[in-house]
C-alpha cells in the first residue's frame, strides 16, 4: 500500500500546487480573513490553510479498491462490465491527449468521481451475477409440471398445501426474474450514459476547446454526479433486495420495480 509520501509526490499533486484553482482558493481564504478583521499574520495563516487544504485534497486516496475482473462474471454481466471499463479507458485516453490547463484539471477531477461510479457498477454487476447464478439453479418448468400434476389429482388437504407451496415457488421465481431484468436494464442505461459522457469528453479533447474557460464542460460535472448518484441508488436497491431474503425463506418483493423480461 503506497505511503502518504509516495501519494503526495505525484504529478496530480504537483499540478494542484501550481494550478489556478489553488491560487484562487488561497486568495479567497485571505479575503475572508480580511473581512473578518484578522491581523496580517492571521490573514497569512488562513490563506495558507486554504492552499494546503486544496493541495491535500488532490492527494490520491490510499483506498483498498477491489480489483475489477469481468471474466469472473457470467453473461450478460460480463459484457456489460467490460463495456463500462472500456468507457473508463477511453475517458483516460481522451484526458491524456488534452493540453494542460484548467479544463484538463477539472476533467481529471470528474474522472476521479467517475471512478466511484465504476466501483458501484462493479458491485451491482456482482450482485446481478449472483442472482443470475441462483436463478439458473431453479427449474421453473419442472415446478410448473409438478403443479399441473398436483392440480389434476384428487384434491386433499395435503395436496392443497403442496399446490400452495409450488405456486409460491413460481411466484418467487417470477419476482427473481423481474429483479434481475430490471437491474440489468438500469445498469445498461447507466452504461449508455457513461458512453455519452466519454463521447463529449473526446470532443473536448479533439477540439481543445477553451482550455482557459471551464464553460467548455457543458454540464459534464452535473452529469457525472447524476450517474454516480444513480449508481449508488441502484446498488443500495439491489442490496436491499438481497437482504430481504432470509436464508430458507421465500424471497421478498423486489425493490427495483417491475420488468417483464428475465436475464
Amino acid at each position: 500500500m503506497p505511503s502518504f509520501r509516495d501519494r503526495f509526490l505525484t504529478p496530480q499533486v504537483a499540478r494542484a500546487i501550481t494550478s489556478p484553482s489553488a491560487i484562487l482558493v488561497t486568495a479567497a481564504g485571505a479575503s475572508a480573513a480580511i473581512l473578518l478583521g484578522l491581523n496580517p499574520i492571521g490573514i497569512v495563516l488562513v490563506g495558507a490553510g486554504a492552499f494546503a487544504a486544496r493541495v491535500l485534497g488532490s492527494v490520491p486516496r490510499n483506498s483498498a479498491r477491489a480489483r475489477i475482473s469481468p471474466g469472473s462474471l457470467v453473461e450478460p454481466w460480463q459484457s456489460l462490465m467490460k463495456g463500462i471499463l472500456d468507457a473508463r479507458k477511453r475517458y483516460g485516453a481522451a484526458l491524456k491527449g488534452m493540453q494542460d490547463g484548467p479544463l484538463k484539471e477539472r476533467l481529471g477531477e470528474l474522472g476521479e468521481r467517475l471512478e466511484s461510479g465504476v466501483d458501484e457498477a462493479w458491485t451491482i454487476a456482482q450482485a446481478g451475477n449472483q442472482l443470475t447464478l441462483g436463478r439458473r439453479q431453479i427449474n421453473s418448468e419442472s415446478i410448473f409440471a409438478e403443479l399441473q400434476q398436483a392440480q389434476s389429482a384428487t384434491r386433499t388437504e395435503r395436496s392443497d398445501q403442496k399446490i400452495q407451496a409450488l405456486q409460491a415457488q413460481l411466484s418467487a421465481t417470477q419476482r427473481l426474474d423481474s429483479t434481475i431484468g430490471d437491474t440489468y436494464d438500469q445498469l445498461l442505461l447507466l452504461d449508455a450514459r457513461i458512453d455519452e459522457l466519454v463521447t463529449r469528453t473526446v470532443e473536448l479533447s479533439v477540439s481543445q476547446a477553451s482550455t482557459d474557460d471551464l464553460g467548455g464542460l457543458g454540464g459534464l460535472g452535473a452529469e457525472v454526479d447524476s450517474i454516480v448518484n444513480d449508481m449508488e441508488a441502484l446498488r443500495q436497491a439491489v442490496e436491499e433486495t438481497q437482504g430481504s431474503t432470509p436464508k430458507g425463506e421465500e424471497p421478498g418483493e423486489p425493490q427495483l420495480g417491475t420488468s417483464s423480461g428475465s436475464v
